[in-house]
């Protein structure tokens, strides 16, 4: 093949080429940008289920989600630096928050200077002052937060 023997130009097969290309980065920046996006979620999933557990009342439940231990009613001395008593006197009735009635989960981000785990933020009863929770992604244990964010 020379090239007096090159194909003829197609500019109806070079729209269509460029076109595939576009659409394949529009896409590609698209899904880059959900993952993004959506990057806390399981972590402010898990708060949504604990704080659900606390309106409803159902601290055994809340205490479960907070340890990512079930059954810890049958070994309750497995959590010896958290007990269930220090938990209820936290998050109980008669705890900072009170009795919980509405909650909304604020944002989520990462403590500066990076960490392994999310602090997602919580407005509690319509309050000014939110709630932190430290979620560590490693097993999905709940803590109090080594870092105070500020979320706008």
């Amino acid at each position: 093949m020379t090239l007096l023997d090159a194909k003829a130009y197609n500019p109806e097969k070079e729209r269509k080429r460029r076109r595939i290309v576009i659409s394949i980065v529009v896409i590609v920046a698209i899904l880059l940008f959900l993952v993004w996006w959506f990057r806390y979620w399981p972590q402010e999933r898990l708060v949504g289920r604990f704080f659900d557990a606390l309106q409803k009342q159902d601290y055994n439940r809340a205490y479960a989600i907070w340890m990512r231990d079930p059954g810890w009613q049958q070994h309750p001395d497995r959590h010896p630096k958290y007990p269930f008593s220090d938990f209820y006197r936290d998050w109980g009735p008669g705890g900072e928050w009170g009795i919980i009635k509405t909650f909304k989960l604020f944002g989520a981000s990462t403590c500066p200077g990076g960490g392994t785990g999310v602090v997602v933020d919580v407005v509690v009863n319509n309050r000014t002052e939110h709630a932190q929770v430290w979620v560590e992604k490693s097993d999905n244990t709940l803590s109090y937060p080594p870092c105070d964010l500020v979320f706008r």
